[in-house]
């Protein structure tokens, strides 16, 4: 804070010095008292009240904080005799944005640069809150405004970066970027260029618009030498030469930069798609920058003649051919991966031989193999061989003689045969006795590669940790094929073995969670989900794992946590990174500023961003659901569900991003929606299909629109059901707004399109089958969301009567009946189909929660509604007439409504009973003899006892003691007691729900 010390507002600093001290050590109630002394002294000095304003707001008074805020800035406007200078304005900003009222900082700052227009600290100052307000086209006047006033570069190119970033992000067209390149233009013509940023930036603007002759000319002239490292100025001399489509003069400049950068893999695919006429492989953004590379690149072009195509493949390969003469450092890849790439290309063209490709496949693994980057290295190359020459590379590479000189090294060559047989889809395929051996194999390596590490810091990653996962993978496998859950429990053996031994691989935890997810034992998923300890960015990346899971299960405590902190990470990211942006302007690094701005954009696109903030007021909405006074109370601060409302609609507009590292997911779920194990053995391949990633994108829209559909139908439902009685329309004396219902029939419209029926057939649908005229198949696919439409069409029918029945039944009865039969009917199913939780992974139990928590929930809040109209509202009611009758159908139903959802309740509430009661021993037996093998040669716990053995014969100084102790400290069965012990905490979870449910029920029955 030593800057902001010295006169200020006619403050001497040593009065000020002890308050700021007092804030930085946290003493908030002396900084208080000192603010309250300095006040006395100086009362109407706005610096003195912005330091009392900072103060309140550290303690938590904000109401107070914002008061006194608005005190100092009235003070500023109205007296004429107090110094306006920056370090009073700062402090009311910091204030001011930490309020969420950054308007009145600007406010204040706009004041001040009226009042003194040449005062360039001002002018800074208001620029900053323009970039914390993403005010792109005042960004650019007022950095004008100060270029014109000292005429210093930075401040044009601040002005230059602000109209890129209206083109980027706003709403500016690129006529736009006419005006920078012609400011810029100017200015070069007096005063020049001084800083390689300027150049870069004045270069990406050229290219922007495809002026790549314009930015070559620059780069080679005098401005040119600004870029100091020759090897970016090539680098970026090729790219642009190659963008305008000089495929022969970038060829050579990118041969220049691998000979400078042998090892930049990148540009020798620029390289050689230069060579051969195809500029694929210059992956640009829309600002002209690389993006990742892509990971298989294929020659696009054909046109060549075989002559000319035979011509630049023999230079390409004899350059590589030299570059692998001059190559004196082991670590160097490229040349070797270049060699592949040609015998590829040569292969894609019809002029190349797949026998050379392997020959080259296996000298890389002769040299490289041992590298946990081998198979993602060659992935490319092995896409373009057949399953015959897939195969015949795979026998070689198992043929291959291990490196005897290094056992490290002899592991990790072993590690990727494996993982070339994964690969390629060998495993799925092979016998299951065969697979099991393979699995064999990887543990025994496992083991035998132990003593490697003994001399490692547990936080350094272990020689051949990457087995245990595999093996885990195939047990999965196994257990996919065979139904064979000891196979499922083995694998979360292998695993938690694992991390007895280093409790920091990442891997195992995220496989382990998905298991233990899918085996309903969702706190101990949730508890490795914790020990992740995602932080930041990895809220967004990683949080995929589990959120989907704890969305529909019964631990509503964990998911509040879980959306909290998630949410928190990305409303404090959004406050923040316009700190990030200024400093990157005041640092002069232009590059990162429209980096910054693009990412907190696409933060803000985030499909999961926007799950998590309508899911939150969801999970209240569930939690609360037995009050219709907290649920209203709910619904009128999320303005009545008007709020998502608005959200669904512009979601059509909006262009989500999916920020989710898809590629850490284990491979039966590739996608959040996607399990194969819960389905019959199929072959899938190691990595996720892109149809199937698109697929799943697509849901998570369609989902996001039904979601945010569900507050404001939760509203009209409450309204509608009760405006159908008249004495309660009469009593109060307001009238039912008719409009109401008619929007809940829109909406219904609506949801019924998502679901992918139009209305009428929709209704058709869900009337035929309890009937049976419908099968209840055709439902199961969404659920819950057909169970949801059914409780709002009845809602909407007891206002509208628009639905007509037979047999004389009036429709009230008929849409109150259809929603507690078709509740009834799916509740008891799921019941029936989820048994026991402990031998039952992959169950309905998820299934179950959800109808609970969500359709039944909201049927019963519509039922309170209806309840609280009967109750006397203090006018004395009429005996007999119209209303009492109508009243007395309205509340034989509701009572009939009550009866059903509480038996239906029972019946979950017994069953849970059951489960929670039944002998922890027993189940844990259960459990455990899974792993017996009793004799037999094949089945599950073979590995297991392989682990086991190693355990019991444990040498300490072989192993090393901070290994042979982790293994001592090894209990298998505790590891199945914590699985039974985590069902058991989701069922009384769920227990508790149920149970308060019922609770509620019966008190509602009570008031009829």
């Amino acid at each position: 804070m030593a800057s902001k010390f010295g006169l200020a507002g006619g403050i001497p600093e040593r009065r000020v010095r002890p308050i700021w001290d007092a804030v930085d050590s946290r003493q908030f109630k002396n900084a208080l008292k000192l603010c309250t002394s300095l006040l006395s002294k100086y009362p109407n000095s706005p610096y003195a009240l912005a330091l009392k304003a900072l103060v309140l707001e550290r303690m938590g008074k904000a109401e107070e904080a914002l008061s006194v805020c608005l005190n100092a800035k009235e003070q500023l406007y109205t007296n004429d005799s107090v110094l306006i200078d920056d370090l009073t304005l700062s402090t009311l900003q910091i204030v001011f944005q930490r309020l969420n009222h950054l308007d009145m900082a600007t406010s204040c700052y706009e004041y001040a640069c009226g009042k003194f227009p040449n005062n360039l600290e001002l002018m800074m100052g208001l620029f900053n809150c323009y970039v914390r307000e993403y005010s792109f086209v005042k960004q650019q006047q007022i950095a004008i405004k100060m270029y014109k006033l000292v005429g210093e570069e930075r401040f044009l190119l601040w002005a230059v970066c602000s109209i890129q970033l209206q083109v980027f992000c706003g709403n500016g067209g690129e006529k736009l970027l006419l005006l920078a390149e012609g400011l810029l233009k100017k200015h070069i013509a007096s005063h020049s260029l001084h800083e390689p940023e300027a150049l870069i930036v004045y270069i990406s603007l050229l290219e922007q618009q495809s002026k790549f002759g314009d930015a070559l000319e620059i780069l080679t002239g005098k401005l040119g030498s600004l870029i100091m490292i020759e090897v970016d100025r090539l680098r970026l001399q090729g790219r642009l030469l190659a963008r305008a489509g000089d495929y022969t003069a970038a060829a050579d400049i990118f041969q220049k930069v691998l000979e400078l950068c042998p090892d930049d893999w990148e540009y020798f695919l620029n390289y050689l798609g230069c060579l051969l006429d195809d500029g694929s492989t210059l992956c640009m953004g829309n600002d002209g920058n690389p993006l990742y590379p892509p990971t298989h690149v294929g020659c696009k072009n054909f046109h060549l003649s075989d002559e000319v195509f035979d011509s630049h493949i023999s230079r390409a390969s004899t350059f590589v051919e030299k570059l692998l003469a001059e190559c004196n450092n082991a670590s160097i890849r490229s040349p070797f991966l270049a060699n592949l790439e040609i015998q590829k290309r040569k292969l894609i063209y019809g002029k190349g031989d797949a026998g050379q490709l392997i020959e080259g496949l296996i000298l890389y693994f002769s040299r490289f193999g041992h590298m946990a980057c081998f198979t993602s290295d060659v992935e490319t190359f092995l896409l373009v061989l057949d399953d015959h020459n897939k195969s015949e590379f795979l026998e070689k590479l198992k043929g291959c003689e291990p490196t005897r000189s290094s056992p490290t090294m002899a592991v990790g060559q072993s590690i990727t045969t494996f993982k070339i047989e994964n690969l390629i889809g060998n495993m799925f395929t092979l016998p299951l006795c065969d697979l099991e051996s393979l699995a064999i194999q990887m543990a025994d390596l496992y083991c035998k590669s132990l003593p490697l590490s003994k001399d490692l810091d547990i936080q350094e990653n272990m020689h051949g940790e990457e087995l245990l996962s595999m093996v885990s993978n195939v047990l999965v496998q196994i257990f996919w094929r065979t139904r064979n859950i000891g196979y499922l429990l083995e694998s979360i053996m292998i695993l938690e073995f694992g991390l007895t031994i280093r409790r920091y691989i990442w891997q195992y935890k995220i496989l382990l969670l998905h298991l233990y997810s899918y085996w309903n034992s969702l706190p101990v998923a949730y508890d490795w989900y914790k020990s992740l300890d995602a932080k930041n960015i990895l809220l967004e990346t990683v949080s995929h794992h589990i959120l989907p899971q704890m969305l529909v299960s019964p631990l509503w405590s964990d998911l509040n946590d879980l959306l909290n902190d998630y949410l928190k990470f990305m409303d404090d990211h959004f406050k923040e990174s316009a700190d990030l942006t200024f400093l990157a302007y005041r640092h002069r690094n232009f590059s990162k500023v429209i980096e910054f701005v693009q990412f907190k954009e696409r933060l803000q696109r985030s499909s999961q961003y926007l799950v998590a903030k309508i899911e939150t007021p969801l999970l209240q909405l569930k939690q609360n659901a037995d009050s219709i006074q907290e649920e209203e109370c709910i619904l009128e601060s999320l303005k009545n569900g008007n709020h998502f409302i608005e959200l669904s609609n512009e979601i059509g507009n909006k262009s989500l991003t999916f920020n989710e590292d898809i590629q850490l997911r284990p491979w039966w779920t590739p996608t959040y929606d996607k399990n194969y194990l819960l389905g019959p053995f199929e072959g899938v391949s190691y990595y996720p299909a892109e149809n199937l990633i698109k697929q799943a994108e697509a849901n998570v829209l369609k989902n996001i629109e039904k979601r945010s559909l569900l507050p404001r139908m939760i509203y009209l439902s409450i309204h509608c059901a009760s405006s159908s009685l008249k004495e309660h329309t009469e009593a109060n004396g307001s009238a039912f707004d008719p409009k109401l219902s008619l929007e809940l029939k829109v909406l219904l419209e609506r949801y019924a399109r998502i679901l992918g029926f139009p209305f009428l057939d929709a209704i058709e649908l869900v009337l035929g089958v309890p009937s049976g005229q419908k099968p209840s198949e055709a439902l199961s696919s969404d659920l819950i969301d057909w169970m949801n439409f059914v409780v709002f069409l009845n809602a909407w029918n007891l206002s509208s009567h628009e639905l007509g029945f037979s047999n004389n039944d009036t429709s009230r009865l008929s849409t109150w009946h259809l929603v507690n039969s078709l509740l009834k009917k799916f509740i008891f199913e799921k019941v029936r189909s989820t048994g026991p939780l402990v031998s039952s992974p992959g169950g309905d139990f998820p299934m179950l929660v959800q109808l609970v928590t969500e359709p039944l929930s909201w049927h019963s809040l519509i039922m309170q509604s209806c309840v609280r109209s009967f109750l006397p509202s203090g006018k004395k009611k009429k005996k007999g007439g119209v209303t009492e009758q109508i009243n007395s159908y309205h509340s034989h139903d509701i009572q009939d409504s009550i009866q059903s959802l509480c038996h239906t309740i029972k019946e979950v509430t017994e069953w849970l009973i059951e489960q929670i009661n039944k002998s922890d021993d027993a189940d844990f037996e259960t459990i455990f003899s899974l792993l017996q093998m009793n004799g037999e040669s094949q089945g599950p716990g073979r590995i297991f006892h392989t682990l086991e053995n190693m355990v019991s014969s444990v040498n300490n100084v072989d192993l090393g003691d901070r290994i042979s102790q982790a293994l001592q400290s090894w209990n298998a069965a505790d590891i199945a007691r914590k699985l039974v012990a985590g069902q058991r905490s989701s069922l009384s979870q769920f227990l508790r729900i149920c149970e308060s449910k019922v609770k509620s029920l019966q008190a509602l029955k009570m008031h009829l």
